[in-house]
């Protein structure tokens, strides 16, 4: 902002103490407080919290977070990477550079395999003319050529990559796509899963879950209390505003219209109706208009409180006409997947930045024990590097950029697919229809394809232990038999077969 006006620049241009204005449907775009306007910002990108939050004069406002409604006046007090979002972003980069490469055991082997081979090669051909009588040097130059062909690598070099490649297409048919190898390594071993709620555990979609009319002290019938709501709602930007229509609009109810609309952030709308004002919002804004309300609570108020539900109250200024309750619609195979990771020997967790309350009803509603409210990104991974610290294998489920920096921290990431740009980026698993019960079938599959590395591996070895005396020489003392270099090749060939056919039989193994 200049003193002749407005003027528009870059983002990269803007300093601190910058004055910015911030109009309906954008996104802030830099850490500051407000000092002009009220509106209501989703947050949801950082804190995991679906509801809105009323901003005004004097509170905080952060750099990503999108701005719903009302115009807002901001003065820049964090730019760049020194924003929260920028912190986050900086968190992941460093969480993913620091995460050291998981060794496997085949390249381990393959370091010493080749040398060990060519001094046995050598050892044959020395052992042939040492001890060996007629015709010593064919026969030692045969088995030595024998010995290096029938122990080419190609069975243990094919005994990795055609089980993992043979597992990322299984996975890829149940939705679950692996972007890297050391995913499906570590996926077995895991022993604590840390789930976000919004969005991961709950479809993040508020919805009308319970509603309660007093028909009997205003005198008016359910569907004319119902056709209030539904024209005061229609007139509201709120987003829980979406959840009431959604609810009522299925009915047939008679149209109103509403005169004198105005809505009050952070505390409700009013509004007009054939001569009665009308007042839709939270209780202690109803109860400011001089409403007079029950002395003990309602039973709506009582179950809201162990779902926790957000209430929405209706009155016309002296009776309580309605009392809505809003929650967040849990995915209706939440408890069932969770018992089965419980049941794989697996600790969950909930790590939320939602309120206490809503994280204790999830919880318990899907049979988590342990489980955090209240939030923060550097909080989730903190939590993943305490267990860590512990000695657990740690995989994270998430869906938004609040859960980027803990998806980085962990062992095993998995994002679901709804989810945002940078959680999808930054997770090794892709879950892409967001479907939870996919969790344990990628644990489950990654021990399908661990258990056909050490198969193959096994195989390829048996091979080696067999072929290798015999294509030295060892049994023409006995029976006079000597194994001729393309005879070792087709036997060579026979191992890389069994190691292939083996993986590819993976493909009908059942991970549900």
């Amino acid at each position: 902002m200049t003193s002749s006006g407005q003027e528009e620049i870059r983002l990269e241009e803007v300093v601190l103490y910058d004055r910015i204005l911030v109009k309906p449907g954008e996104k802030i775009p830099v850490d500051g407080q407000v000092i002009l306007g009220k509106s209501y910002l989703d947050e949801s990108m950082l804190s995991g919290e679906y509801l809105p939050i009323a901003k005004g004069p004097g509170d905080s406002v952060f750099a990503g977070t999108l701005n719903q409604k009302g115009s807002l006046e901001i003065v820049a007090e964090k730019i760049g990477s020194t924003t929260l979002l920028g912190q986050i972003i900086q968190r992941v980069q460093e969480a993913q550079g620091s995460k050291a490469p998981v060794q496997r055991l085949v390249d381990k082997i393959s370091s010493i395999f080749v040398p060990i081979i060519v001094l046995l090669s050598l050892l044959t051909f020395s052992l042939w003319m040492f001890f060996g009588a007629e015709n010593a040097l064919s026969y030692g130059m045969l088995s030595a050529v024998s010995v290096l062909v029938i122990a080419c690598p190609c069975a243990l070099g094919l005994a990795t990559p055609t089980a993992l490649i043979v597992g990322m297409g299984k996975g890829a048919e149940q939705q679950i796509l692996i972007r890297d190898a050391e995913s499906l390594e570590l996926g077995h071993q895991v022993t604590a899963l840390v789930l976000d709620k919004t969005g991961t555990l709950t479809l993040g979609k508020p919805k009308v879950s319970a509603f309660w009319a007093n028909s009997q002290e205003s005198g008016l019938d359910t569907s004319a209390i119902e056709a209030l709501l539904l024209a005061l709602e229609r007139n509201s930007a709120h987003p829980l505003a979406e959840a009431v229509i959604a609810f009522l609009d299925q009915k047939n109810l008679s149209k109103c219209v509403v005169e004198e609309f105005e809505n009050i952030p952070g505390a409700g709308i009013s509004g007009r109706i054939e001569g009665i004002l009308y007042f839709l919002g939270t209780k202690k804004w109803i109860q400011a208009q001089g409403v007079s309300l029950p002395e003990g609570p309602l039973d709506i108020e009582i179950k809201a409180e162990e779902k926790a539900q957000t209430l929405i109250w209706l009155s016309n200024g002296t009776i309580l006409l309605a009392v809505l309750g809003i929650e967040d619609e849990l995915k209706k195979n939440a408890p069932v997947v969770v018992e089965s990771l419980k049941k794989m020997g697996v600790e969950v967790y909930l790590l939320t930045g939602d309120q206490v309350y809503p994280a204790k009803a999830i919880a318990e509603q899907v049979g988590i024990i342990q489980y955090q409210a209240e939030c923060l990104p550097a909080d989730k991974s903190n939590f993943i590097k305490a267990l860590q610290e512990k000695g657990h294998v740690v995989a994270m489920v998430g869906d938004g950029i609040n859960d980027a920096e803990a998806l980085a921290q962990a062992d095993v990431s998995i994002a679901m697919g709804r989810g945002s740009d940078i959680a999808l980026d930054v997770a090794k698993i892709t879950l892409m229809n967001s479907d939870l019960a996919k969790i344990p079938q990628a644990l489950r599959l990654s021990k399908l394809i661990v258990n056909g590395i050490r198969q193959n591996l096994f195989w390829a070895f048996v091979y080696n232990l067999i072929g290798i005396p015999i294509a030295a020489g060892l049994l023409y003392p006995l029976f006079g038999f000597l194994v001729d270099p393309m005879l070792a090749s087709a036997a060579m060939a026979l191992s890389s077969l069994s190691v292939v056919g083996n993986s590819l039989r993976l493909k009908s193994q059942r991970i549900d």
